[in-house]
């Protein structure tokens, strides 16, 4: 049954749209209107380009723009993370600089979190912002490098986490940064992976300034909102998938929307396969014959029981954003369930063609696709925290389980690790 509540506001959405909507529009004008009128974002707060809208509405909204075909404001990348961080922990100015732009898609964000020296240790960061002795020590200078970095290379800014106090233990020394990309003493070079793409970025500071009014929160609260970001990292890692495909209509706005998303996309293009492509095994096993393999079939129900069972626990993450819950530690699970997933779909792609899973080219089984996914699945484990941090999550926030003994306490410069640069 529709509730009143729901009927007029579905109402209200037509209404606008029919009132507004124009695909001959440019893509950043259309997206200003919309944040004008709180339709891009409803459920944010109607301060910061929202409406306040209850988020179990949400689907309401979003059927009335596909029923009209109508754009929405900017989603993919790393710029709903910025802005998911910037609405919690960020001030009024940070949410007045920043927001408008993240929604109408004239700047693209990158995360600076993981290190060379660190890997998914991300407290052991050692990139360091020191105070700048020549702007009577307002604002930062920050000396390190970062690596793992999707997008660098064409973001205007980053979120960087950098150690602000050498003195203190590792979770406590680290502040949370806003920095410019495009400035000098900031270097971005790409990585070549085993798999063909260049998706990811290491990133060198040497003396990169940050103005005082970029730090985000307090001196010190750097892992309490990289936190945060982690968070909606992993209890959205769907979105990708829901928001990275372009519009088939045509019209000018359209053209806009395709031209933005093929560049976004681009250094995601390959994350299918690192899924491990549980929708070609089927299409495989019958075109290759292998379906008739009693010990084939098996593997191939066991991964499909896996992979419904991994839709059904993000549908309940899903579920629960619209309920309005907090972030939590189901994102873990939905994480460790998917590198699960693709480690099978692997496998089982493996026994289905064989040898022939090796070989790129033309004549390799589907051009080479095969072969992608094989070298694709081993980042799921890694990405975003690696499966023993997912599980120390799960075990200890979960099941309630005791924390593991720490041999990293005490002033984070005593603390023995990797020998990096900027210290």
């Amino acid at each position: 049954m529709i509730s009143d509540d729901e009927a007029t506001l579905r109402t209200e959405v037509r209404e606008w749209l029919h009132a507004h909507w124009d695909i001959n529009r440019s893509l950043v004008a259309w997206r200003n209107l919309l944040v004008d009128s709180g339709w891009g974002m409803p459920h944010w707060p109607r301060a910061w380009h929202g409406r306040d809208l209850p988020v179990s509405l949400l689907p309401v909204v979003e059927e009335e723009f596909e029923a009209a075909q109508a754009v929405g404001v900017a989603r993919i990348g790393i710029r709903l993370l910025a802005a998911a961080t910037l609405l919690e922990h960020g001030s009024d100015s940070h949410k007045s600089r920043f927001l408008r732009r993240i929604l109408t898609g004239e700047d693209t964000w990158c995360q600076l979190f993981s290190e060379p020296g660190s890997g998914s240790d991300l407290a052991g960061a050692s990139t360091r912002a020191d105070r700048d002795g020549d702007n009577d020590g307002h604002g930062w200078r920050v000396n390190g490098q970062k690596l793992w970095t999707t997008s660098a290379h064409h973001a205007q800014w980053g979120l960087l986490l950098a150690r602000t106090d050498w003195d203190a233990p590792k979770h406590t020394g680290m502040s949370y940064f806003i920095i410019d990309m495009m400035q000098p003493g900031v270097e971005v070079q790409p990585l070549k992976q085993m798999n063909g793409h260049a998706s990811f970025n290491q990133v060198f500071f040497t003396d990169a300034q940050v103005p005082a009014e970029n730090l985000v929160g307090k001196i010190g609260d750097g892992w309490k909102i990289a936190m945060t970001t982690l968070a909606h990292e992993r209890r959205n890692a769907d979105a990708l998938r829901r928001w990275g495909h372009a519009s088939p209509h045509a019209g000018p706005i359209y053209d806009e929307e395709r031209a933005e998303i093929a560049t976004v996309m681009e250094p995601y293009k390959w994350y299918p396969q690192r899924a491990g492509r549980v929708d070609l095994v089927m299409k495989r096993a019958r075109e290759s014959g292998r379906l008739a393999d009693p010990a084939v079939r098996q593997e191939i129900a066991r991964l499909m029981m896996m992979s419904r069972s991994a839709e059904w626990l993000a549908l309940r993450a899903r579920q629960a954003k619209v309920a309005g819950k907090p972030e939590g530690p189901e994102g873990s699970l939905g994480k460790l369930v998917a590198s699960h997933v693709a480690r099978a779909a692997s496998h089982v792609h493996t026994l289905i063609s064989g040898a022939d899973a090796m070989l790129a080219g033309a004549d390799s089984p589907h051009d080479g696709l095969i072969a992608e996914i094989l070298l694709s699945v081993p980042a799921t484990s890694i990405a975003g925290g690696t499966d023993e941090i997912q599980r120390n999550i799960i075990g200890e926030r979960v099941l309630d389980l005791p924390r593991e003994p720490r041999m990293d306490t005490g002033p984070f410069r005593d603390v023995p690790r990797n020998p990096t640069r900027g210290r």
